[in-house]
């Protein structure tokens, strides 16, 4: 591979925005992309990838370059010096490489191999904490599988087309697709590419949602014609996968604090042709309190660590700390206990999260049904990366009994 200037300084601009100016990795990716218009898929794709493949393994190639955490113009090229060296790229006869030394970056890689937490490339307390809740052999297989970028899957909206007939007209833009084994609606992308400006994506025939988020709607067990609330909707990707399972009949009430997301999520639901959506941003207690005993399904995709989902967005294991995961533990609690009122007797909840941590799901439900006897659970499931391939998740189905 030959590196090109222009996309080079491109990488190291965005990864001072990540590093030094807090950035979110997504937005400043995007901005990337938008930076040079005559730029081919080829070039895209070696921006974006560079710019997450450096912010995954941000530790391992600080140690690596000796850099100390210190993110200067001059450390930064040293670092893409790193990741490029370790792939066996040739740097070419720019000032920024004349004492890159090569022998010594490859010879530490190996020498840190023994470490997993910097070979790896996560925070120490992080490794600690995932250690203690899951064991040794569950975490170390996790970790590696998150360390592997997610796949780009597509769900299909079968409000507007058949499996079969996305693939035929994806194909027809030369992206292909193949479905997955036990996901109904998704589609895994063969390669990545800009699927955004197809003519299907602005016909509403599809949505990006991994597989893991695709089993999360499923779980709730829904039937045309009910009533349904999701508690935390968000910019509603399972919102839209529900009114896609309700084929439109009966209603779902979108609820979440912030109400920019629920006007994306009009946006999103005009374009998929889902019609049985009303949003209600929640301004207060009252607003959860009104809901009370009227719904025949809720979904809680509860706030959490998001440490199921680092593969998709690595600057998370750099952003989180300790205390939020504390602090969102009494979030998830008390959403549990009054969310869950929602539901009439006879109906069903899904509580789930994108998190592995026990603590975050089996554990926090396992409270929730010591103090409340007019719940049971149903069924669970937990989704490792390591197993399944796809993000991680956990989704829990409770039933309203009394």
């Amino acid at each position: 591979m030959r590196l090109h200037r222009n996309l080079v300084f491109t990488v190291i601009d965005s990864l001072e925005d990540i590093f030094n100016k807090k950035e979110y990795a997504d937005k400043v990716v995007q901005k990337a992309l938008k930076k040079d218009l005559r730029w081919g898929a080829r070039d895209r794709k070696f921006v974006a990838e560079t710019i997450y493949e450096i912010v995954r393994w941000k530790r391992l190639y600080n140690e690596i370059a000796g850099t100390k955490n210190h993110y200067s113009r001059e450390n930064l090229w040293k670092i893409f010096a790193v990741w490029a060296v370790l792939r066996g790229i040739d740097l070419p006869d720019w000032k920024y490489f004349e004492e890159t030394p090569v022998r010594r970056i490859k010879g530490k890689f190996d020498e840190l191999q023994s470490n997993r937490a910097i070979s790896q490339s996560i925070p120490d307390w992080m490794d600690d904490l995932c250690l203690k809740e899951l064991g040794e052999k569950k975490w170390t297989a996790e970790l590696k599988a998150q360390n592997i970028p997610a796949s780009a899957i597509l769900r299909v909206n079968t409000l507007r087309a058949t499996k079969k007939q996305l693939q035929d007209l994806l194909a027809k833009d030369d992206i292909i697709t193949k479905p997955i084994k036990g996901y109904p609606s998704a589609l895994e992308l063969d390669e990545r590419k800009n699927v955004f400006v197809t003519q299907a994506f602005k016909s509403g025939m599809f949505e990006m949602q991994d597989a893991s988020s695709q089993l999360v709607a499923e779980f709730l067990e829904i039937e045309p014609g009910m009533r349904v609330v999701d508690t935390c909707a968000g910019a509603g990707g399972k919102t839209l996968h529900i009114a896609a399972l309700m084929e439109n009949k009966g209603s779902i009430i979108a609820t979440d604090i912030y109400g920019g997301k629920l006007i994306e999520l009009k946006k999103r639901a005009k374009r998929a042709g889902a019609f049985n959506i009303t949003t209600k941003k929640i301004e207060s207690t009252k607003t959860i309190k009104k809901l009370y005993n009227t719904a025949d399904r809720v979904l809680i995709d509860a706030p959490c660590s998001g440490l199921g989902v680092l593969k998709r967005n690595p600057d998370s294991k750099w952003k989180l700390q300790p205390e939020f995961i504390d602090n969102i533990k009494a979030t998830q609690a008390d959403i549990l206990e009054r969310y869950t009122k929602i539901a009439k007797v006879g109906g069903k909840v899904v509580y789930a999260t994108c998190s592995i941590l026990p603590s975050e799901n089996q554990e926090q439900v396992a409270k929730f049904l010591e103090k409340n006897e007019n719940f049971k659970l149903i069924k669970d499931k937990k989704v490792l990366a390591s197993v399944s391939g796809y993000d991680g998740f956990y989704m829990a189905l409770l039933e309203r009994i009394s």
